[in-house]
């Protein structure tokens, strides 16, 4: 079913039984990956903080659920499930984190750099807004090249108050760039709440100043989510410019593995974990609805289970990066050598 059948429905979108299930799945998986991760950071396997992106896995899966291979992503230093839900290989990406030759970048980035040009990852990226004009420079390149892909561009709500952000989204409404402005809002830029930094009660309130659409949903609901996200990237594609969705959610844990979080009221966390989880509230959508049962749901946990353990073992089983070749890749080499005016090789 292509995105204008979607849209030519107008109100409620109509989602297959399959779909939820399809869904449901992709933000499980990008939840074990996470436990996993957070388990090989406590036994002292992976190399740096990291960033865990359990809670918000709604947003990732309904945002590229519907993407195209070619479609492009810029991502955030909490870019695993955006990788995920792209579908980069959780191997490669264990391995990049546990510094091993045969991760994304070799071992060499590690958590906040993993990249894959040939599904369109662009790269994930530990400045705060810094993959905002990435994702502009990206979209004016589709539009020069007549294309009609869309560019998807992930950040926290600590980068809506950034220059930045504003110049790049500022030329991306001039000139009606391909691109959706997807905004995390988690609440907190690592220990600020979102209340104490900006006076906005909605972030996509923000759009007004450049004169785009902003959409404000829940981004624990992945259905809404995907709605959000089909509209937007239809508009994109239809040359009408970018959209500022932003999605309200919460990251379980503290801003990286070394936090304990204890900021934010004990109250606030609990409501958000018992009430609002992504993963627990569709299951109970789909059991209610006679979608699926906990039969096929236990099997669902089951495979994802397995399916991460194996490329772990992947991860732990690969030779560690080698550091006689660390700069590989860092500099340019030219495939002929340059010589000087008496015939001697340049170096």
């Amino acid at each position: 079913m292509s995105v204008t059948d979607y849209l030519s429905w107008g109100g409620s979108m109509q989602v297959r039984k399959q779909e939820k299930i399809d869904l449901y799945r992709l933000m499980v998986r990008i939840r074990a990956f996470e436990e996993q991760s957070f388990i090989s950071f406590n036994q002292g396997l992976t190399y740096g903080v990291l960033h865990l992106y359990i809670g918000e896995e709604a947003i990732a899966a309904g945002c590229m659920y519907d993407l195209r291979k070619e479609d492009y992503i810029t991502s955030t230093h909490r870019g695993h499930g955006h990788l995920i839900a792209k579908g980069a290989d959780m191997g490669r990406m264990f391995a990049e984190l546990l510094g091993k030759e045969t991760g994304y970048c070799r071992g060499r980035g590690g958590s906040m750099h993993i990249a894959d040009m040939t599904i369109g990852i662009l790269g994930a990226n530990g400045i705060v807004g810094a993959g905002v004009p990435i994702s502009v420079g990206a979209a004016f390149a589709l539009r020069y090249k007549g294309l009609d892909h869309v560019v998807l561009c992930f950040f926290g709500d600590a980068t809506i108050n950034t220059g930045a952000f504003h110049e790049a989204v500022n030329l991306a409404s001039t000139w009606k760039l391909p691109v959706v402005f997807v905004c995390e809002n988690n609440l907190y830029g690592i220990s600020v709440s979102i209340k104490n930094a900006c006076a906005l009660r909605s972030l996509a309130d923000r759009s007004a100043g450049y004169a785009i659409p902003g959409v404000c949903v829940d981004g624990n609901d992945v259905l809404a989510v995907r709605k959000a996200c089909i509209e937007a990237t239809a508009r994109a594609r239809k040359g009408e410019g970018p959209t500022l969705l932003e999605c309200q959610t919460y990251r379980w844990g503290g801003h990286f593995t070394a936090d304990d979080g204890k900021y934010r009221p004990d109250e606030e966390v609990r409501h958000w974990k018992e009430e609002r989880d992504p993963i627990g509230n569709l299951a109970r959508d789909m059991l209610g609805s006679g979608e699926i049962d906990q039969q096929e749901i236990d099997v669902i946990h089951r495979e994802v289970k397995e399916e991460v353990e194996k490329a772990f073992r992947y991860a732990q089983e690969s030779n560690p990066a080698d550091v006689d070749g660390m700069l590989r890749g860092v500099y340019y080499e030219s495939p002929t050598r340059t010589r000087n005016s008496k015939g001697e090789d340049l170096p």
